[in-house]
């Protein structure tokens, strides 16, 4: 950990440095978008955070990536997709990035300390790059949505592959939980209450604009750009949220207290256009004490120890009856509704569809540091996480499942086979689409890379 917390210390330092330090000048340009030196740079020492390797010399793949990066981001413009990106969805993301990087440090506070910057302004110096992220994910996954692959295909394609070459299917694991959310104080709900009429009272006198207070104080990933979220659809926010936003229609009153699964919110209107809303807001989220969060993993430790003896517990009684299990405990227990209508069942979720099954390195950390160890139907003690919203919940799992890693038959690993083919014609085509791209838009490239082995051919003209 001490290793963990000096090598971050040292790349925040690193990182601050550079961009006061470097001499900037253009040294690519992609369509009308330029990629500074600082970009690279920056990228570098950020891709040194996260442990990422590049194939290749960085000198000439970290500007080549960003220049790829341009040619997505232009093309998700002209297609729109910014639409399909959701303020909620990168105030996720932006939260889990946090949590990992106070999980590694050890402290929120020593967060704070060495990057120089409060959690507020580590979300907003974010929230960009994440949102960028995501549009170049949802621009890829619409540029191969198309690709259908057959059975047939799939036999041909591992039909004469060497023994060497087959791939290795990774531990799985099929994982049930059961969760709860510690309950915040009544105190802690007024005082983020208050505070959130404070900023109202302050707004209507004139002394402060929403704009000002949001960016100091919001703790949502559009807080740099003062709250604001842009045009979106009812269905593009959460329906407390919605229901409050689409209905203001004075654009200078600021809306009563909204309580969502993310926290609670004041709103102001901006403009509306057809059926979309541009709206501005300011999230507070309360924080849950330790009391709180000892009550929970106490109550979910004797739920376990319940299951395990077969016993029903004694708030149950006269209500239950039969052999209390942990299916029919997360059906009655859980706060989590995506697993509670499940049985407590985990379900991995991606672009190729949904499975019960998980790699340990997809799960939550700490849900895979939780079952690493466990035997197959064997329940973990108490543990907390954040969620998906952003918030702290206790959780006991167990492990339902567990197939060894094993060399990919066809008879039992077909879809895996049929993974691998698809990824592979979908790499295919979005090499083929960067290239073509390539040939259609203005570049310039700094004499210094001209040299360079790139990955796509046509950057050099």
């Amino acid at each position: 950990m001490k290793q963990a917390v000096l090598f971050i210390s040292l790349c925040a330092s690193l990182l601050t440095a550079s961009a006061q330090n470097v001499v900037d000048e253009v040294v690519w340009v992609v369509g009308d978008e330029a990629i500074l030196r600082s970009d690279v740079e920056v990228t570098r020492i950020q891709a040194a955070m996260e442990g990422q390797r590049w194939q290749g010399d960085p000198d000439c793949a970290i500007p080549e990536q960003l220049a790829v990066q341009k040619l997505f981001l232009h093309q998700a413009a002209i297609d729109s997709i910014d639409k399909d990106v959701t303020e909620a969805e990168i105030s996720s993301q932006i939260e889990a990035r946090i949590e990992y990087m106070i999980e590694q440090i050890g402290s929120r506070e020593k967060l704070e300390e060495y990057r120089k910057q409060s959690l507020t302004q580590i979300r907003q110096s974010m929230h960009d790059d994440l949102r960028d992220q995501l549009l170049i994910q949802k621009m890829k996954q619409k540029l191969v949505q198309d690709i259908v692959v057959t059975p047939a295909e799939v036999r041909r394609y591992f039909k004469d592959m060497p023994q060497d070459s087959i791939p290795f299917v990774p531990t799985e694991v099929e994982v049930q939980i059961i969760t709860q959310t510690p309950k915040i104080s009544i105190e802690e709900i007024n005082r983020v209450k208050d505070k959130l009429r404070e900023y109202t009272d302050r707004i209507n006198r004139g002394e402060t604009s929403f704009q000002t207070l949001a960016r100091l104080y919001s703790q949502d990933g559009s807080a740099r750009n003062g709250g604001e979220l842009g045009y979106t659809g009812r269905a593009g926010w959460v329906p407390e949220f919605a229901n409050v936003a689409f209905n203001l229609t004075d654009p200078k009153k600021v809306s009563k207290i909204v309580e969502t699964e993310f926290g609670y919110h004041i709103i102001q209107l901006i403009d509306k256009r057809g059926d979309k809303v541009n709206a501005r807001h300011i999230l507070l989220k309360p924080v849950v004490s330790d009391s709180a969060i000892n009550k929970s993993t106490a109550f979910l430790d004797s739920i376990a120890d319940n299951i395990r003896q077969g016993v029903t517990p004694d708030f149950l009684a006269g209500r239950y009856t039969g052999t209390f299990n942990f299916e029919d405990a997360a059906t009655i227990i859980s706060d989590d509704k995506d697993t509670r209508n499940n049985r407590g069942l985990m379900a991995n979720r991606s672009e190729r569809g949904q499975t019960s099954r998980f790699r340990l390195q997809d799960l939550p950390p700490e849900v895979a540091k939780a079952v690493d160890t466990l035997q197959v139907g064997q329940i973990s003690r108490a543990f907390q996480m954040i969620n998906n919203q952003g918030k702290t919940v206790c959780v006991v799992a167990k492990l339902k499942s567990r197939t060894e890693g094993h060399k990919a038959t066809i008879t039992e690993d077909f879809q895996v086979m049929k993974d691998m083919v698809q990824q592979k014609r979908q790499e295919q085509k979005l090499h083929d689409w960067v290239v073509n791209k390539i040939k259609n838009t203005y570049v310039r490239i700094d004499d210094a890379y001209r040299n360079c082995n790139f990955e796509y051919e046509g950057w050099i003209r």
